[in-house]
């Protein structure tokens, strides 16, 4: 199968002495889908991304062999990787005082390091401070769509309705069926592999054809069955069927999906730009600026309506204006309230949209860390089978607080894992000897592992928050965010949880254990940041209305993962899209009838 090659749409020319009907801040998931739904209602948008446009494919080079590389796939020297027990120990900034030349985030270290060098932001540049967070960004096209983990995951009203169910937090504004429809538009669109379960708390997807469970995987599927869980197939971002996108490919299973953070330089799984982004410049109604670092929501003194968004070029260090009808922010939940904050005027003196000083706060993500690895002892010496041509193994849905309570926490955590042969055999540097004996021993074993990792839902707070740092700035000179952050007493428990029931449900499945994973990672590892701009129907207690458009200004929406109520234990990336297309379709109906 060949690679389809298509020239791009013809970039518009920036112009800023115009009004543009939008300016969309950010061109990941949720400003790429934002672009998307605007141009398609024939509204003139205006792009903004504060990162540089790259080549992907150049940078990703899926199929590039360890061994075709100077380094096996490692940076050049002087780049360094946060590592874990750096998190645990230091304080940020973590750039700080290094010797490094380039500092990055602790996905750096994951593997094929110099594959991401140029996706991943320099620390030394981008500081922050407060308390412990593994932050992860990338300041490019698309953001980390680029390198996103795939899996594309439904709410329920067990998420939508949470204190309803279990009296704690708040409720969302909105009930499952009111997003269902965009969910399936979604899908649709961009397209998801998975397997139908009729599961009430995981809603199923419009799935194109699902990748098969290797043989220890539908083993653990069969066994938990029993316990009346369910271990499905990865359900993933990922079109196995094509859709109508001339920028993409449908999966062939090449394997490459494991081997570097992420990315998938033929399009199968989706990423903002290809998906989304170079669509809506086809329609010519988007113009694009990249290298844009929005610093400021603009506001009319008379109206105190927003009327653009003040950035800098990251390039020239100049100061501009984008003047616009109606601003949308989707610049990643952080970033989006770390705008909010620096967008002070006489009219907002706490940060635009934050009459109920609740931006940055209430704070949420995933908790991560516990976990269990196994042998499984009957297909140890099998004959080895393609099992890693595929985005993802399985994913074990929540099945805490469901219809019981269980004593120590609310809410519930669910599993993402796999088992199979790999490129790189599991197993290979723990196996004893040396020699021929020690090959015959990978070899043997190399797809008899299996393993999984609990993602557990971290209560919305508002005591957990960010707000500017008062002294320390970034490279441009503008304010950085600062932590005050950390995981509650129901995170620990619920993670003590997670870690036995991983052994539980092993043991169940007869897999000898070889490892359970107790500790959890630090804050921020999941990199699944939520809730700093929640929805409400009540202004004193939220920014937001169900349309992600602000309570206090009528014509600023911000619609990425910051508008989340609470944080559900399952992925995110689908329900921000599927959020911003509904509230884009709101807008633009809004703007079409002149209520902006």
């Amino acid at each position: 199968m060949t690679l389809v090659r298509v020239a791009l749409a013809q970039e518009r020319e920036v112009d800023l002495s115009i009004t543009y009907d939008a300016v969309v801040v950010g061109s990941g998931a949720a400003g790429g889908m934002a672009a998307h739904v605007l141009t398609s209602q024939g509204m003139k948008v205006l792009l903004l991304e504060a990162g540089k446009k790259i080549p992907i494919e150049q940078e990703l080079r899926s199929m590039e062999w360890p061994y075709e590389h100077p380094r096996r796939g490692d940076w050049p020297p002087g780049n360094h990787a946060i590592r874990h027990n750096e998190y645990t120990i230091r304080q940020p900034p973590y750039a700080k005082k290094t010797a490094f030349k380039h500092v990055y985030s602790y996905v750096g270290g994951w593997g094929g390091s110099d594959y991401v060098k140029n996706i991943l932001v320099d620390e030394k540049d981008h500081p922050y401070t407060g308390t412990r967070y593994a932050w992860v960004r990338a300041r490019l096209l698309g953001g980390k769509t680029n390198i996103w983990g795939r899996l594309a995951l439904r709410l329920s009203d067990y998420d939508f309705k949470g204190k309803t169910h279990d009296g704690y937090g708040e409720d969302w504004p909105i009930s499952y069926a009111d997003i269902e429809p965009y969910y399936d538009k979604v899908d649709l669109y961009l397209g998801i592999s998975g397997y139908k379960e009729n599961l009430p708390h995981l809603p199923d997807s419009q799935f194109q054809r699902h990748n098969k469970l290797t043989a220890s995987e539908l083993m653990l599927r069969k066994s938990l069955a029993k316990m009346g869980r369910t271990v499905t197939p990865y359900r993933a971002g990922v079109t196995t069927d094509g859709v109508k996108n001339k920028y993409r490919s449908k999966c062939f299973g090449r394997g490459a999906c494991g081997r570097r953070p992420g990315g998938c330089d033929i399009h199968a799984a989706f990423d903002s730009p290809t998906g989304l982004i170079y669509p809506a410049m086809d329609t010519g109604n988007l113009t694009l600026r990249t290298n844009s670092i929005a610093h400021e929501i603009l506001v009319d003194p008379n109206t105190g309506k927003a009327r653009g968004v003040s950035f800098v070029d990251s390039q020239n260090h100049r100061t501009y204006e984008a003047k616009a009808r109606v601003v949308i922010v989707g610049a990643s939940t952080l970033e989006s309230a770390r705008l909010l904050l620096l967008s002070k005027s006489r009219q907002h003196p706490n940060g635009i949209g934050n009459s109920s000083n609740h931006v940055g706060h209430n704070f949420c993500e995933h908790v991560m860390g516990p976990g269990a690895t196994g042998l499984v002892k009957e297909l140890v010496g099998r004959a080895p089978t393609l099992d890693d041509g595929k985005p993802g193994g399985f994913y074990l849905p929540r099945f805490r607080n469901l219809q019981d309570k269980q004593p120590g926490f609310v809410r519930g955590y669910g599993f993402e894992g796999g088992g199979g042969f790999g490129i790189f055999p599991d197993g290979a540097f723990d196996a004893p000897g040396f020699g021929g004996q020690f090959k015959k021993t990978v070899r043997e074993h190399a797809g008899a592992f299996i393993s999984m990792g609990g993602f557990g839902e971290v209560l919305a707070r508002y005591e957990n928050y960010m707000d500017l740092d008062p002294t320390v700035k970034d490279r441009w000179g503008i304010p950085a965010l600062r932590f005050h952050y950390q995981f509650s007493d129901n995170e620990k428990k619920m993670c003590e949880d997670m870690a036995a029931t991983a052994r539980e449900m092993f043991e169940e499945a007869g897999v000898e254990i070889i490892g359970v994973d107790k500790e959890m990672l630090t804050e921020g590892w999941s990199i699944h940041e939520l809730g700093t701009a929640r929805m409400g129907t009540d202004p004193k207690t939220s920014v937001l209305n169900q349309f992600q458009q602000s309570h206090d200004v009528r014509n600023l929406f911000v619609v990425d993962g910051s508008s989340h109520v609470s944080a559900s234990c399952q992925n995110p990336t689908w329900t921000i899209m599927a959020l911003a297309w509904r509230s884009c379709e709101h807008l633009a109906d809004e703007f079409k009838r002149g209520n902006l």
